[in-house]
């Protein structure tokens, strides 16, 4: 049930975060996905898709530890490390996503 929970609320803020950033970008057409170390843009891809993939990956990367937390035992001593961890991995899925937006908004302000 904790896991279902957390695992609604990750996915709920990453849609929040995309739906507010698609209204926000939304007289551009494709967005950046990846960064160099100098800070130019790698390559992009549609605004769909540049909103929609940190959300994806999360989303599974979560349901895949989520599903371990049910079916796969902990090793002796860690059975109360479940749910932090899952909090820890679903929390910085969300904090990748924000930055992944914010990284665009500077973009798009240097851009225009």
């Amino acid at each position: 049930m904790l896991v279902g929970l957390i695992l609604l609320a990750a996915v709920g803020a990453m849609i929040a975060l995309s739906v507010r950033a698609d209204r926000r970008f939304r007289a551009i057409d494709r967005l950046p996905m990846q960064w160099t170390l100098t800070g130019t843009v790698s390559w992009h891809a549609p605004r769909a898709v540049a909103l929609a993939f940190t959300p994806v990956l999360g989303t599974m990367l979560i349901l895949v530890v989520g599903a371990m937390a049910l079916w796969v035992p902990p090793r002796a001593g860690q059975e109360g490390l479940v749910i932090p961890v899952l909090l820890a991995i679903a929390a910085g899925m969300v904090a990748i996503h924000a930055l992944h937006i914010w990284m665009i908004g500077r973009w798009a302000k240097a851009r225009h």
